[in-house]
């Protein structure tokens, strides 16, 4: 599948080709905090929610038909800043990318079944820059990157909340695609959101401190874990961002859903389109 998919991911992201969708509802995540342990794999870093937890996270609404249970974080990244990430947005790569993963709750039983089946899958990702004022909840994460700096380490991570993850905004592209990591399943509905949070400098040189190997054996850096961009082969990405909307007025998005709107500025900074 990884090699003969045709909705394989992650995609180069092109503003002028996107098309904008007034029926895309806002993204809802549950509120409350999950704890789970976070490990280095030898291939990625991964968060992944405690299997006794009674009260899941839930995301719903965006593109989605039905309610996705939070299970997993994926953390990508390089050893240079100009690389990271492993969607890209025309051309440019951010420095790292979030990818919290759910599964189809209302259709499947666990990860490991939906993953293979339809709309089986989301990833929500969070493109990640550097900034003086990072995101509080991801320095949850970030604080315990000295525990986890070789192959099999791991550390729990207590109370962290999926919601306060997000950046504010409610602006989104969104695609039907893959898992990034093996076997490359083409059950998942990506939601890109539309601004980056923030990490800064020393706790990207701390991140980039993980190695591959063991302890005794520690091999090359963790980092430039990102899948290459993948073609699209003409599928649809979307968005809820209306760049034709006049900003004078208050009224209702142009509803053209068949209209491609051209948008020729963009920013890593602000947002990964501007509004």
């Amino acid at each position: 599948m990884c090699n003969k998919g045709r909705r394989q991911s992650p995609i180069d992201i092109v503003p002028d080709k996107l098309l904008f969708d007034p029926f895309l509802r806002p993204l809802h995540i549950d509120k409350h905090k999950v704890s789970g342990t976070l490990h280095n794999t030898g291939q990625s870093l991964v968060f992944r929610v405690d299997k006794d937890t009674k009260q899941h996270v839930n995301i719903s609404g965006g593109p989605l038909a039905y309610k996705y249970q939070f299970e997993e974080i994926y953390i990508h990244y390089g050893t240079v800043d100009t690389r990271g990430s492993e969607h890209y947005v025309q051309g440019y790569s951010f420095p790292g990318e979030i990818q919290i993963y759910g599964f189809n709750k209302e259709l499947y039983h666990n990860m490991s079944e939906a993953q293979h089946k339809s709309q089986g899958i989301v990833g929500l990702s969070l493109m990640v820059q550097i900034g003086e004022t990072p995101n509080p909840e991801l320095r949850i994460i970030t604080s315990t990157f000295n525990k986890v700096v070789f192959r099999g380490f791991s550390t729990p991570i207590r109370h962290l909340s999926v919601r306060a993850l997000l950046p504010n905004t409610d602006h989104y592209i969104t695609y039907e695609g893959s898992t990034t990591h093996p076997g490359c399943w083409e059950s998942t509905v990506w939601i890109i959101v539309n601004k980056p949070i923030y990490i800064t400098k020393q706790e990207l040189y701390q991140l980039r401190r993980l190695m591959q190997g063991s302890e005794t054996t520690p091999k090359a850096p963790l980092g430039n874990n990102a899948r290459p961009v993948q073609n699209l082969h003409h599928r649809t990405v979307r968005t809820n961002i209306d760049f034709k909307r006049n900003k004078n007025q208050n009224a209702c998005p142009t509803m053209y859903k068949d209209m491609y709107y051209r948008a020729n500025r963009w920013s890593p900074d602000t947002g990964l389109l501007i509004r």
